[in-house]
């Protein structure tokens, strides 16, 4: 993942969860669910990276 997927993901979360209370603050489901959709995509992008991640590493790194 590139450092602009990263700052995309992190983006999604951020903007998630200030609708999120937006839609808390103003009584709006709609907004709060729709915010609550937003970190769960971010959440899920980010678990991706880390999955992928960890297949890449063969625990072999720096054996001589």
């Amino acid at each position: 993942m590139s450092i602009w997927d990263k700052a995309k993901a992190k983006a999604e979360e951020l903007l998630g969860r200030a609708e999120q209370v937006y839609g808390e603050s103003h009584g709006d489901a709609a907004a709060t669910t729709a915010g609550e959709a937003h970190l769960l995509e971010a959440e899920a992008e980010e678990a991706r990276e880390r999955e992928e991640h960890r297949r890449d590493d063969d625990g072999l790194a720096g054996a001589r």
